[in-house]
């Protein structure tokens, strides 16, 4: 079994894949967010549609997902904060960083809203925040093994 992309360190089909699949829908909204990580990784432009707040989509999303989707390789998700978001809250934010390899090696850093409404969490939108980048001596986000000043860095 695969571990799940969203970073979890569980199998793909007992994380995100009962979501992704519609099987149920995200207890919270960190789990909305990783799940969310997990459909860009796989391509599930019908998912992060779905999962999107209807009053901030855009007209041209699908075309817009699927080529950013097309153009880019996630490398790994790290969530540093979450706010409310449980169950029983109507809100919650997620702040993350998503490392990706291309188009070139960068990162996104977002501070995320979400809303509960009918007992289904939707992604509102977010902050983009300044980057955050490991210690040169720490273990690059990437996977190598290296450390990050003679990986990335």
């Amino acid at each position: 079994m695969t571990a799940c992309d969203c970073g979890s360190g569980i199998p793909f089909e007992s994380c995100c894949q009962p979501y992704l699949i519609g099987q149920v829908q995200a207890p919270t909204a960190e789990v909305l967010m990783r799940s969310r990580y997990t459909a860009y990784c796989q391509g599930q432009v019908d998912y992060l549609v779905a999962t999107h707040h209807p009053t901030h989509r855009s007209h041209n999303e699908r075309a817009v997902l699927a080529d950013s989707i097309r153009t880019t390789t996630w490398a790994k998700l790290t969530v540093l904060n979450s706010q409310e978001g449980q169950a029983n809250d109507t809100k919650g934010t997620v702040e993350f960083v998503a490392y990706h390899i291309t188009p070139s090696p960068g990162q996104i850093h977002e501070r995320s809203r979400f809303v509960q409404q009918k007992g289904r969490w939707l992604y509102l939108d977010g902050d983009m925040l300044p980057p955050v980048w490991p210690k040169r001596n720490e273990p690059c986000w990437c996977g190598s093994g290296k450390k990050y000043k003679a990986c990335h860095g």
